[in-house]
């Protein structure tokens, strides 16, 4: 564990303490009938801090984990690329690009037009885009190398019974299957510099380009993997139809909810009454085999909402991660921030609930392509960059939602 590691978790763990501190001395002042504004505005700052200790613990993390230079051949052929691509982006220059397109097209991508990203770079981006997604975190990702790709998902069915000796084995009944196919579209960004720019020696074209990348790309399927509504773009988990019936009684490809008794918010707390309960109930209608796996997704600002929230014996229920690259736990559970989930607000659904790597899946179509057009926008190149994306629910039970509905 690095210096910087251990310190910025030991500068959690105090603002942490202190954060329960505040927050005690709020509720009892609210319980006695005084002025808590103070106090409140205490607790809010301590909550501001732990957010951003965690975030900053994330990056560490991520930043450790990204991947050193491989052995001399792999570090020769990727120097190779660099700069047979550098040379295209810089000077139009195709020259060694037609070997990378031939190792793209090996692996699936279509000479459709421009030319196909260097596979260590198509790597980087798609490892960049892991990094800035909680989607694509915590959900199963599945390349593939063409949209024409189905899923067959077993709905039950089959019989069984008891029979004696000579009894007669009557036909018992036969599994339902159901075919699931992705939500396609595709994703596109125009960065655009100056030929000059170009020119320049000190200019990272393979860095700049894969950052502009990146942060159009993360923003745009963060979006559609939330609320997306399927048209040109993935279809969100939270598109798709709900309702409040348990397992078994609602239709395959529906998801439950459940709601928290109180439009626009959670329950207020009374000796016989907790929000958290609806938490509990929340992980509990979860089936056993999907709890293993399973986590909490839901923005900044409901965290910090539930940080503030204690069990039956007056334990905070949320507890900071103890180690960089894990998430903070709350009722013993993981909490992915995923800045898209909505707003506390009535009839909104800030939290979810369950295995999304069983749940929801995300389709990668194999390659990201890159046209150069320096002819558009003089003196500007723009770099038309494309990547074709897509999502579905593969199982509705292994998700659950709150609802703050009445």
């Amino acid at each position: 564990m690095s210096e910087e590691i251990k310190r910025l978790l030991e500068q959690q763990g105090t603002v942490f303490e202190e954060f329960k501190k505040a927050n005690d001395e709020r509720l009892k002042a609210m319980a006695e009938g005084k002025a808590v504004s103070e106090l409140e505005a205490k607790v809010e700052k301590a909550n501001a801090e732990l957010s951003r200790l965690g975030k900053e613990l994330d990056d560490l993390a991520k930043k450790a984990n990204r991947p050193g230079a491989g052995g001399d051949e792999e570090a020769q052929l990727h120097a190779e690329h660099k700069a047979a691509w550098n040379r295209w982006a810089r000077k139009g220059d195709e020259t060694g690009l037609a070997e990378i397109e031939a190792k793209a097209i090996s692996v699936g991508t279509p000479a459709d037009g421009g030319y196909a990203l260097p596979i260590e770079q198509d790597k980087e981006i798609t490892r960049l885009l892991r990094d800035e997604s909680p989607m694509r975190q915590v959900c199963r990702v599945v390349t593939i190398g063409t949209e024409e790709y189905r899923k067959l998902v077993n709905l039950g069915g089959t019989a069984s019974g008891w029979v004696g000796e000579k009894a007669a084995r009557p036909e018992t009944g036969t599994p339902t299957l159901a075919e699931l196919k992705p939500v396609m579209g595709e994703i596109y960004a125009n960065p655009a510099v100056t030929q000059k720019s170009l020119d320049d020696l000190f200019y990272n074209v393979e860095a700049e380009l894969g950052a502009d990348i990146v942060t159009e790309f993360a923003e745009q399927e963060g979006a559609a993997f939330i609320h997306g509504d399927g048209a040109n773009k993935p279809k969100g988990l939270l598109a798709y139809p709900q309702s409040a019936e348990p397992d078994g009684e609602r239709d395959f490809g529906t998801l439950q909810f459940l709601t928290t008794g109180v439009a626009g918010g959670f329950k207020a707390r009374t000796a016989d009454v907790n929000p958290a309960d609806d938490l509990i109930d929340l992980i509990y209608t979860l089936k056993k085999g999907h709890r293993s796996g399973a986590t909490f997704m839901m923005n900044g600002k409901t965290q910090a909402t539930v940080r503030k929230w204690k069990d039956a014996e007056g334990n905070y229920i949320w507890s900071p991660s103890l180690q960089a690259g894990q998430p903070a736990m709350l009722l013993g559970y993981g909490v992915t921030e995923n800045e898209d989930m909505p707003d506390i607000g009535a009839g909104a659904i800030p939290i979810a609930f369950g295995n999304y790597w069983r749940g929801f899946w995300i389709i990668d179509r194999i390659g990201i392509r890159s046209l150069r057009d320096p002819f558009t926008n003089k003196p500007y190149v723009h770099f038309y960059t494309t990547k074709r994306v897509g999502s579905m629910l593969a199982d509705s039970q292994a998700v659950k939602l709150l609802k703050l509905a009445a």
